[in-house]
Order: C-alpha cells, then structure tokens, then sequence
C-alpha cells in the first residue's frame, strides 16, 4: 500500500526503532505525523535528529512527554485518526528488577491511550504492539533438538493465535494485560483497535541490547569488535521479520481498522523466516563479515524458550500480507547499515 491515508498519525514511541522507521514511511509519504516519546530510550534523540532530517519534516510534530501522563496523552491525542501506539518497556530482565516501572509504562501507559482514544469524538483507528510473550514458556512442549536448532513436529506452522495465553515474567503480564485491554475496548467501547503480537523485528535505526533485539545486538558488538555472550546452547529457534514488512501490515491495518476493529494477528517471519539464534545465525554473521566470530558462553536463562515461531496464515489470509524480505537479504543490509553509521554506536 502505497497511498496516503487522510488525517493525522500519531506514534507514541516515535523516535525508537519501530517508531521512527514508520514516521520516516510516512513523511515521505506528505503525512501529518505527531510523535510522544519521552526520549529516554538508547538511539531515541538520534533517531529525531534523523527523522527531522527526512523529506516533509515540517509536517512531524513532537510531543515530549510520557505515556504514564494521562493529560501529556490528551494533548497528544487531540484530532488524530490514526494511531499506532508503540511506546513501551521492552526487557524482561527490566521487569524483573522494576516490575512496578513496567506495569506503569506497558498497562497503565495503554490505558491512558485508549482511555485518551475513546474521549475523541471521532475515535481513531489505535493498532498495538503486543508481544509473543503472551503465550509463555511453552513448557508443556518438547521440541526435539536438530543438529543446528530445536523443532517442534506437531506445530509445523508454528503458534497461532488460537493458543492458550499464559502470561510469564512482569513483562509479559504488562504487555498481555494491555493486549486484552485494546482487544476489549473494541468490543465495549467500538473503538477500532487491532493487537499484533510481534516476533523478533529486526533492521535499520535499532539500538539492539542484549535482552532485546538480539539481531541488532550482536551485529554491533561484532563491528565495534566488541565481546558477547550467547546464552543456552545457540540452538534456540525465533522467527525475524524485518522491519519494512512489519511497516507493510501497519499500513493495511490503518487501512481496514474499522473493519478489522477487535482483531488479534500474530505478525512474524513464520517457519520460512526462523533462525537459531547463534548455530545457524553466527555462521551467516560470519560468511557476511568475512571473519570468524567467538563469542562468549554462557548458561541458560531462565524462561527462555527453545523455540518460538509465529503462525502467521491468519495475517496472510484476512490482511493478504506476506514477508519479504529473506533473512538474509535483510541482515546483509543491517551490516552495511551498522557499518555505515558505526560512530552511533560509540
């Protein structure tokens, strides 16, 4: 989808990874855009100082304020049509120290969006990003370990939508507490709404930490030549979706909310996209590099599950979406994009 939507987009979380990728689409587009970020997370101010380097950066508007901030929303809200509310905190290992922190940003800074959604007279098309957390740890399964990765015979296309949700970590609690509440506001309050749960996006303009955008992370630790460590044994398998498809499904969703109004979508790469995370992943990094790679080991950590890949044929069914970009194609192109910009990661 290419055309512009009319009315004004508002993202919170607009100057991170996900966010920032997405205003820069719809600027270039001619868009109207107005950003919330409190700027508090590692690359926010860089990714604005880039964004207003963009074509049409005098339709971005920038609201600097927190989603914690019931009136800082308000006035973020006021005459927009059309809202993707990306604004979070990201890291289970973050939830664990600061549970309190986390449940205020994920549940009652979504509260305050859909709360703030639903006070306009007419309300806007509001698209979440949920997570795959929500489905737990999968403990009742047992995947059987290959020589390069975990696999999982009875679900060959993966999770789906229709599974059992079983919240683990704080994290996981914030962010499924606020997925069912988006979920609910559409059937209470008719606010057109839509969750995608996401798996392992990946791509350009992300900060990759070590407990989130794992992708992202390791690539610049091996261009900064720097040491890290992979956990477990590096077989577990995640499915990777780079970032310009996931911008594909945002654009049909805003397209079909009303229609779509109540909708849940597992949004991944899928069992066609699914990588171990260092067995099948480091060798790749390697062979784009041209250098041997040795990482430190570590391991396992808790919870972390040997194997998640996202069922993603009801997206492709009702949205007609399909990923891309192949793996390789788009880590290929994160190397040169880390490359290019190294002083960022200074």
């Amino acid at each position: 989808m290419n055309q512009s939507l009319e009315g004004t987009f508002l993202i919170t979380g607009g100057a991170g990874f996900i966010g920032s990728n997405y205003v820069a689409r719809l600027l270039q587009r001619g868009s109207r855009v107005r950003i919330l970020d409190n700027l508090s997370r590692k690359g926010a101010r860089l990714n604005l100082q880039w964004l207003l380097g963009q074509p049409n950066a005098d339709k971005l508007e920038l609201v600097i304020g927190d989603v914690r901030d019931p009136l800082i929303v308000d006035v973020a809200m006021k005459g927009v049509s059309y809202v993707a509310h990306l604004a979070a905190q990201v890291a289970v290992t973050t939830s664990v120290t600061s549970p309190r922190e986390d449940f205020e940003i994920n549940a009652t800074g979504t509260l305050n969006v859909l709360e703030a959604a639903r006070a306009q007279a007419q309300m806007p098309v509001v698209l979440y990003s949920s997570t795959n957390k929500v489905y737990g740890g999968f403990e009742h399964l047992q995947p059987t370990e290959l020589a390069t990765r975990y696999a999982l015979a009875e679900m060959p296309h993966g999770i789906s939508e229709t599974s059992p949700l079983d919240f683990h970590s704080p994290y996981g609690c914030s962010k499924g507490a606020a997925d069912q509440y988006v979920r609910d506001y559409s059937r209470i309050y008719g606010l057109p709404s839509v969750v995608l749960r996401q798996s392992c996006i990946y791509g350009p303009r992300q900060f990759g930490m070590e407990d989130q955008g794992w992708i992202a992370w390791f690539i610049i630790q091996v261009v900064q030549g720097r040491q890290f460590t992979i956990y477990g044994d590096g077989k577990q398998v995640r499915d990777v979706l780079h970032v310009e498809d996931l911008l594909n499904v945002f654009d049909i969703t805003f397209s079909r909310g009303r229609e779509l109004s109540g909708s849940i979508f597992n949004i991944g790469g899928g069992p066609t996209m699914a990588l171990s995370v260092w067995a099948e992943f480091g060798p790749m990094l390697q062979e784009i590099l041209g250098c041997a790679i040795n990482p430190r080991k570590a391991p396992w950590r808790p919870g972390d599950q040997r194997l998640y890949i996202s069922d993603i044929r009801s997206a492709e069914t009702r949205l007609g979406w399909k990923p891309a970009i192949r793996p390789e194609e788009g880590i290929r192109s994160l190397v040169q994009w880390v490359r290019k910009n190294s002083a960022l990661f200074l």
